[in-house]
């Protein structure tokens, strides 16, 4: 009987989230050991189904570094790091682009499928909605680096990805660009993923990992923060106490809200539950990021 209570008391806390989050759009982008993992996918792509069935509108971005890491040492080809990313040549970008599409975004709306919703895979081999062009990184001495096949968001085609999630559609969206040039660019999903909520003005941003949000001290885990300003942010970057893994998904969350997007969410996918909890509760259980 207590359970049965506390089931029902969660239910009449989340009603007040449902309400105000019906018929509002959440990027989600996934990332880490949910995308390794296909139990833990499974369960994560439940709780969007649910977000999809009280009225929301969810979008999905995922990355996929390990898979084609993994993929490119079956091929015998060593990655080349370049200032911690990944050189992309023709060979690296063909793994990159059949691994993102055929062993992930297919699988993924799949899944979707099997759960009752009408995903679409936006991707290079399909619609494409994500435009980009080279990245060069400036060099000790002040010289340009050239990434290869490696590119930087300046297009999205919010008009489609809008359509799409108000007719009930799932798009589910692999960082693989189109170029200006005609050719593909392998672009970062954090990046594709702030993006996108910049384009569409979402109502929040979530990016999950296989972390639990941002910690004042990156060694204790007790020191999670539930909620940061961006101005915040901007002095945690400056003395150090983010870096590394953490940059490209704080960059990812500064370029939502400074595009439009309302809020922006770093959270542990390996929670059960996790993005639920995050949305759904007045606490939640990641980092919120603001302007």
């Amino acid at each position: 009987m207590e359970q049965a209570i506390e089931k029902a008391g969660a239910l009449i806390e989340a009603m007040e989230y449902i309400r105000s989050f019906k018929g509002k759009t959440v990027v989600v982008k996934l990332g880490g050991s949910i995308l390794d993992d296909e139990q833990l996918r499974r369960k994560l792509l439940l709780d969007v189904v649910f977000m999809a069935t009280v009225g929301m509108r969810p979008l999905l971005v995922h990355g996929g570094g390990k898979a084609i890491t993994a993929a490119m040492n079956e091929a015998g080809l060593e990655p080349v790091w370049v200032q911690g990313r990944r050189y992309t040549d023709e060979r690296t970008l063909a793994i990159a682009e059949h691994t993102l599409v055929n062993k992930l975004n297919k699988p993924i709306c799949q899944t979707l499928t099997e759960l009752g919703c009408r995903p679409m895979g936006l991707h290079s081999l399909s619609s494409c909605v994500v435009f980009a062009e080279p990245m060069r990184l400036q060099g000790e001495d002040g010289r340009k680096l050239d990434l290869g096949l490696v590119g930087k968001v300046f297009d999205i085609n919010s008009e489609l990805l809008t359509t799409l999630c108000q007719s009930g559609v799932i798009p589910v969206v692999a960082p693989v660009a189109r170029a200006k040039t005609g050719g593909k660019l392998n672009v970062n999903a954090d990046s594709v993923a702030g993006n996108i909520a910049a384009a569409i003005q979402a109502e929040k941003l979530v990016v999950l990992s296989d972390t639990h949000g941002i910690r004042r001290d990156v060694s204790d885990p007790e020191s999670w923060i539930s909620s940061v300003s961006e101005i915040e942010i901007e002095k945690m970057i400056a003395n150090g106490t983010i870096s590394s893994g953490m940059m490209p998904k704080v960059e990812s969350c500064l370029i939502a809200i400074n595009g439009g997007a309302r809020k922006a969410h770093i959270i542990d996918g390996r929670i059960p539950h996790s993005l639920l909890l995050e949305i759904y509760t007045s606490r939640g259980i990641g980092t919120q990021i603001t302007k």
